[in-house]
């Protein structure tokens, strides 16, 4: 019998033609293992914490994000044949998301270490596994073809994210890119071939040192006009720098603005705060033919939500949640 993770990859594409998605990801899944504590370990430390397990990885978050907050998506990944993989194939199936999985025999699903402290903060550490096996084959004009955003992470190799963003351009899809983590071989040339760019602050910092343009410790601190030169520098249509609990800055050819973060929020975990984003953003964007404006102000309702629950993938909100927090923020 054949693994599901296997036959999964085989449905998907021969469906995949069919399929008409408005928004794809492509990214990576990881089987989170949550250590809830007290406080951060110091090193050579032991503390006491809770686990809880479920699924996450940024490309699977910002998939169910979206397809949760109203857009049509399909998740582009890889996958090991284990039980992790086993159990993220259902669970897309459950969340309605049309799954395009490349099973890669021998290697173990991704799977991440996260730690969260009362306070609601986090560090995470990522075994890859699988998703570091996602092949250009993998995302190829059948996958892409038809939507109207493609959205990419750097959890996936370079040149699989580098071939999946030539392709989308090339079919005329709008490109997003959330430059996390961030990588030291981060290739500008990606740049060229993105219409939208989501760094948060230490993303931000890292990509502005790496294109030469000087050293940014604080982005939030920046003065508007300054920050928006730099996001200029970057070369993408539509740049948003997400500043956490200080909202977003919104750099557009004409000009940039920050909108600030929706307040009156009870933080219980950040954890996945930047895909809520991301995933409310892409759904704003096919909904509104494409409104900064309106994909902005969803995003920033989706994360909103998300951190006030436990979780990840599991956190994210649904669209008729997402709209009714939005009409009571008028």
């Amino acid at each position: 019998m054949k693994a599901p993770t296997a036959e999964l990859e085989k449905r998907n594409r021969a469906g995949a033609a069919a399929a008409v998605p408005a928004v794809v990801v492509v990214g990576s899944f990881n089987r989170d293992l949550t250590f809830e504590v007290a406080q951060f370990p110091a090193a050579g430390e032991t503390v006491l914490g809770t686990l809880r397990g479920g699924p996450g990885g940024k490309g699977a978050n910002q998939a169910v994000a979206a397809a949760r907050a109203g857009a049509r998506t399909a998740f582009v990944a890889a996958l090991g044949d284990d039980a992790f993989g086993r159990e993220a194939a259902a669970w897309l199936t459950q969340e309605g998301i049309e799954a395009r999985i490349a099973a890669k025999a021998g290697l173990p699903t991704g799977t991440a270490g996260i730690f969260v402290d009362r306070t609601g903060q986090n560090r995470i550490v990522v075994a890859l596994g699988a998703n570091a096996a996602l092949a250009p084959d993998d995302v190829g004009p059948a996958v892409l073809a038809g939507a109207r955003l493609a959205i990419f992470q750097l959890e996936s190799p370079p040149a699989t994210v580098a071939h999946g963003l030539r392709t989308a351009r090339s079919l005329g899809i709008a490109t997003l890119l959330n430059p996390a983590p961030w990588r030291a071989d981060f290739d500008a040339e990606l740049l060229r071939y993105t219409d939208i760019l989501v760094p948060n602050e230490t993303e931000f910092s890292a990509l502005v040192a790496h294109l030469g343009l000087g050293a940014v410790p604080e982005p939030a601190a920046l003065a508007d006009a300054e920050l928006q030169r730099l996001c200029r520098a970057c070369g993408c249509r539509i740049v948003i720098v997400t500043l956490g609990a200080a909202g977003c800055f919104v750099s557009l050819p004409e000009g940039g603005r920050r909108w600030p973060a929706f307040g009156g929020i009870d933080v219980v975990d950040t954890v996945g705060a930047g895909d809520a984003f991301v995933g409310g953003f892409a759904s704003g964007w096919t909904a509104s033919d494409g409104d900064p404006a309106a994909a902005v102000r969803r995003g920033l309702a989706t994360a909103a939500l998300a951190i006030t629950r436990p979780g990840a993938a599991a956190a994210m909100p649904a669209a008729a949640e997402i709209d009714a927090f939005l009409a009571t923020r008028l």
